[in-house]
């Protein structure tokens, strides 16, 4: 809406200017030459806030939009479902790269940040990666990422959520959620489901977060983390 105002402005900007523009200026005296002097004042007044008006279009043009991110969000789970990290790789950060947390605290110290190639090719390596430490015992995480993918990326099916979150964390258990401190720019969407089993009250929930930032225009995967009820 604000966007559209800009614009209808913008174009009754121009055409005040070309009104005043028509103006004859034959100086035939003094008062006529001041009020031509007054015109040209306020031609380049007015096409000082064409000038604004033109650096606020371009704000909002480069601003990633809910849309955009809507899309770039449905692709990824896409390709998270059917485990084509080839796909994946093509939306990770080319400076940044993309972080896996098993839980909702991203430990940004010791996580392994993967790159754009990385990515590519682990639905076919064999390799076991630490991923960080399991939740009670603080045993680490040593598992290959077929495994890793099991347990702490596509445990339940995310495609398919009971609730989405748009930038609202909605798994809450006794793990500190410090994504925005670690991504303080960040855009990310939640899919979580509020339980598995009726019979655990809800302390099976999961959740799996998309966690976007943007660069030139583009909204790029820097990490995708597993949330889950912990001790």
């Amino acid at each position: 809406m604000k966007k559209r105002f800009l614009l209808i402005a913008f174009v009754v900007l121009i055409i005040m200017v070309s009104l005043v523009g028509c103006s004859p200026k034959e100086s035939v005296n003094e008062g006529m030459d001041a009020s031509l002097k007054e015109k040209d004042a306020k031609i380049s007044e007015l096409e000082g806030k064409i000038q604004e008006l033109e650096s606020e279009l371009d704000k909002f043009s480069n601003q990633p939009s809910a849309d955009n991110l809507l899309s770039r969000v449905i692709d990824v789970m896409d390709s998270i479902k059917a485990k084509d990290t080839e796909r994946l790789s093509s939306y990770v950060h080319p400076t940044r790269g993309l972080r896996f947390s098993p839980y909702d605290y991203i430990d940004a110290e010791r996580m392994k940040i993967f790159t754009i190639e990385e990515v590519r090719g682990l639905d076919k390596s064999n390799q076991v990666y630490t991923w960080g430490s399991y939740d009670g015992t603080g045993d680490p995480i040593e598992l290959n990422f077929d495994d890793y993918y099991k347990r702490f990326i596509y445990d339940q099916d995310f495609a398919n959520p009971q609730i989405i979150g748009n930038n609202v964390a909605i798994g809450q258990g006794n793990t500190i959620d410090n994504t925005k401190e670690v991504y303080p720019n960040s855009q990310f969407i939640e899919f979580h489901f509020k339980e598995i089993d009726p019979q655990y009250e809800g302390m099976d929930w999961r959740s799996l977060k998309l966690v976007f930032e943007e660069e030139n225009g583009i909204l790029y995967l820097v990490a995708i983390v597993h949330g889950e009820w912990t001790i």
